[in-house]
């Protein structure tokens, strides 16, 4: 009768951390889904839509210069 009751509280803990342990697994699944996840998205969201050179952004530079001079130029006059 004893050794019938150790060998049942034995198997009690022996399945009570295998449960700890998938529950740990869970939990350690959570953030490698995650960095999976956060990953895809940055290779998508990092993708070449259409190569775009830097014309425009110099064309916009230089209006941007000449506003700025002839504002200058206005302040100094007056």
């Amino acid at each position: 009768m004893v050794n019938l009751l150790i060998s049942q509280s034995q198997t009690l803990k022996s399945s009570r951390g295998w449960e700890a342990g998938m529950a740990a697994l869970a939990w350690l699944l959570i953030p490698l889904v995650a960095a999976i996840a956060a990953g895809l998205w940055g290779t998508w969201a990092n993708r070449t839509r259409k190569v775009r050179g830097d014309g425009p952004e110099l064309d916009g530079y230089a209006r941007f210069r000449a506003a700025m001079e002839k504002s200058h130029e206005g302040a100094r006059g007056a």
